[in-house]
């Protein structure tokens, strides 16, 4: 891995998502005005920007702040919390109010457009779906969950 390169830019994004069915929602810890309408300094933005573009990803984000945050007596808010989708997301509402959780995050819950051959093909995956993966994509993602975990 290069200097400043993070391990989720190792990863093979084109075998992560699945055409036609996936939504990767998250904190990416990631600026960029494509999703932040105040971004003035865009950092780790431009690989997510590229993972977006290179396998038609929709931003579900609609411009409000998804982090809140204090620091050394400063707030602040952030959009650094992300849904993206390769189908149309139609409903993507935050929860703030009615679901508390101790997070400096939102609640955010999101829907997408789904037709009658995708409901029937429909199954469930919570988290990395690793049989997906190659090994070496599994090592990358764990070294990307264990860098999430600190920040």
């Amino acid at each position: 891995m290069q200097s400043g390169e993070r391990p989720a830019q190792k990863l093979n994004w084109q075998r992560l998502i699945r055409q036609g069915g996936t939504v990767l929602a998250g904190d990416f810890t990631a600026h960029s005005t494509q999703w932040d309408p105040r971004c003035q300094v865009q950092q780790n933005g431009k690989f997510l920007e590229n993972v977006i573009d290179e396998n038609g990803l929709e931003i579900g984000n609609d411009g409000r702040a998804t982090h809140q945050w204090t620091r050394e007596g400063h707030e602040g808010e952030s959009f650094i919390d992300l849904t993206l989708a390769n189908r149309p997301i139609t409903k993507w509402p935050i929860l703030a109010d009615d679901h508390t959780t101790g997070s400096d995050h939102e609640v955010i819950e999101w829907e997408v457009e789904t037709d009658r051959q995708g409901v029937a093909d429909h199954r469930s995956v919570v988290g990395w779906n690793l049989s997906a993966m190659m090994e070496e994509d599994a090592e990358v993602a764990e070294k990307l969950w264990i860098e999430l975990a600190k920040e």
